[in-house]
């Protein structure tokens, strides 16, 4: 092999070990909008209790917008890598719609740092109910 060969080589193993890095942090990222425009309207004031839990539309769109928003922290498919809480193991039922409600609304901050940034502002009810019933389908009780 010619030096040529070999540094071109290398830099491309060096150019993928740094772009590799690069897609692997998690720092600031813009959350993705969600088109919620086929899921029943629920008004405007933050409910309770989840409206779309077991709708087959609200799972498949929230499905989307979880690998979208929530994936890169909470592990596809659900399964945490141990950077944020495993989601499969979140509690069923109403409780358990509070508990994500306010997180996904709010986020999670704790001694000036952000453990999780508040989506619900951004990304709206809609978005947040349609991810909360795709992760009652993935629940590891």
């Amino acid at each position: 092999m010619n030096l040529g060969r070999i540094s071109l080589l290398g830099a491309i193993a060096i150019l993928g070990a740094t772009t590799a890095t690069g897609l692997m942090a998690h720092g600031n990222v813009t959350p993705q909008a969600v088109d919620t425009s086929a899921l029943p309207d629920i008004g405007e004031e933050w409910l309770a209790k989840n409206p779309y839990s077991g709708n087959a539309k609200a799972i498949e769109i929230g499905q989307s917008a979880y690998g979208q928003n929530c994936a890169r922290c909470h592990g596809l498919d659900a399964e945490s890598g141990g950077i944020a809480p495993d989601l499969r193991y979140l509690e069923q039922g109403e409780s358990g719609d509070q508990w994500f409600v306010e997180r996904f609304r709010h986020g999670s901050s704790h001694d000036g740092k952000v453990y999780m940034p508040p989506f619900g502002d951004v990304l709206g009810q809609k978005a947040g109910w349609a991810i909360r019933a795709w992760l009652e389908t993935k629940f590891q009780g």
